[in-house]
């Protein structure tokens, strides 16, 4: 079916389509980000629901009247978010409410629980009588709680199409969607949607589908589809199914064929990034880690203290940038940077080696290069790097030509780091 077609809305077996409406004039200054979009998206995929479009609108009444009137023709579930509040621009309510036909009605039992929220804060806010703009909802609404804030969602159907209007500030609309709207989506569809994320690391994302064109060309149901993010590629791999037994059978044979075709640069499945995996094969191996870094600054550290728990494989890093530091903090060698440079194989292995031994870890991990914009006085190209992994036994450099870009080379340099560690303790060639 083509995008835009209408669904029969009889026909409880096809899948709704949702168009997601942003109210908020901040949003279109881009003094705002749109998070709750994603939020909502994201909620939609979990039941199955495609979202087909997304629209953001002002707090004007005529232009939020035309975006509603273009999405009943085209979707069967609206969701809205922000206008909700008690202020006058806080319009979503009443032209909602105009555009199906439905009058507003005040609720008491809302009204009581928004009074005793200012009680609550004794005295810090003062309630005016607008607030109880907020305890007003189209007829026959469901009403969500707001648990973080004093604007209650709500939800009606009327012409065939769900109406759900949600709370603009993001975490009182994250919450509500948890709470309030999975139950009503839970509702409307017999079918979810079901998803294994396989992660990527040393092919870019045209490669990947170049090698899985004829089979993501040839699915239906599943469905496979690569995304491009920073410095690797994922894969969706999604089934539309009845229960997740059933989905895990049609997704299984793709997964086999998918893992067949790209081999061992498939480093994990739902594992979320590199060093996650990284870290989970540390406690697996009881191996502690490392790490010296040049050029990025201390990030490769950053994304592993990330996560939780890591303190008992991570042993500590060092950000040597400057040359003296690679030597006073390192150890390594001061005739070895004057013949060879800071941005060298030889350097790389040294630091490896140094941060190895002053932290007492089974591995030890170095980065150094050039992130640019500009090079360091030397031949050296900016966006040269090398990452090493130093272990008691053995020594592995890779010499990695990178982006022209600080940012990509700083983030490229720092995956291939965890990328030597994850190969290195699953037993594959680590360069």
């Amino acid at each position: 079916m083509m995008d835009g077609a209408k669904y029969d809305r009889t026909c409880k077996d096809m899948a709704y389509v949702a168009e997601i409406l942003a109210v908020g004039t901040e949003l279109l200054l881009g003094k705002t980000l749109n998070t709750n979009a994603q939020d909502v998206s994201m909620m939609l995929s979990e039941f199955g629901i495609n979202a087909f479009y997304q629209t953001v609108v002002g707090d004007n009444a005529e232009r939020l009247r035309s975006a509603v009137n273009i999405a009943k023709e085209r979707s069967d579930i609206i969701i809205t978010t922000g206008g909700l509040g008690p202020t006058q621009d806080d319009i979503t309510k009443q032209v909602l409410a105009e555009m199906f036909g439905k009058r507003l009605v005040f609720s008491e039992n809302v009204a009581k629980k928004i009074r005793a929220f200012f009680e609550r804060r004794q005295g810090s806010a003062k309630m005016t009588d607008n607030n109880l703009r907020q305890a007003e909802f189209p007829e026959g609404s469901v009403i969500f709680d707001n648990e973080v804030g004093t604007a209650p969602g709500c939800a009606f159907e009327a012409d065939g199409v769900h109406v759900i209007m949600l709370p603009g500030p993001p975490r009182e609309c994250r919450a509500m969607l948890r709470s309030g709207v999975a139950p009503y989506l839970s509702g409307l569809s017999r079918s979810e949607l079901y998803s294994n994320y396989i992660h990527i690391f040393g092919l870019g994302e045209s490669a990947v589908e170049a090698k899985l064109h004829n089979l993501m060309k040839s699915l239906q149901n599943p469905t496979l589809a690569p995304y491009a993010q920073d410095g690797e590629v994922m894969l969706r791999l999604t089934a539309r199914s009845d229960s997740a037994s059933s989905a895990d059978a049609l997704m299984a044979p793709v997964l086999q064929t998918v893992r067949e075709t790209l081999g061992d640069i498939v480093y994990g499945i739902n594992t979320g990034s590199l060093e996650n995996t990284v870290a989970a094969l540390l406690k697996q191996h009881n191996m502690t880690l490392a790490a010296a870094e040049s050029c990025t600054g201390g990030l490769f550290s950053k994304r592993l203290t990330d996560i939780p728990g890591i303190s008992s494989v991570f042993q500590g890093g060092i950000v040597a940038y400057h040359a003296d530091s690679k030597i006073g903090l390192l150890g390594v060698d001061e005739d070895l940077l004057k013949e060879y440079g800071a941005v060298s194989q030889q350097a790389a292995l040294a630091m490896a080696d140094g941060v190895r031994l002053t932290f007492n870890a089974d591995i030890g991990i170095a980065i150094t290069g050039i992130a640019g914009p500009g090079g360091d006085g030397t031949e050296t190209e900016v966006g040269t790097a090398f990452t090493a992994l130093s272990t008691n036994e053995r020594a592995f450099c890779r010499s990695l030509k990178l982006f022209n870009d600080r940012d990509r080379v700083r983030i490229s340099a720092a995956s291939h780091a965890f990328d030597m560690v994850r190969r290195f303790l699953t037993g594959l060639d680590v360069v």
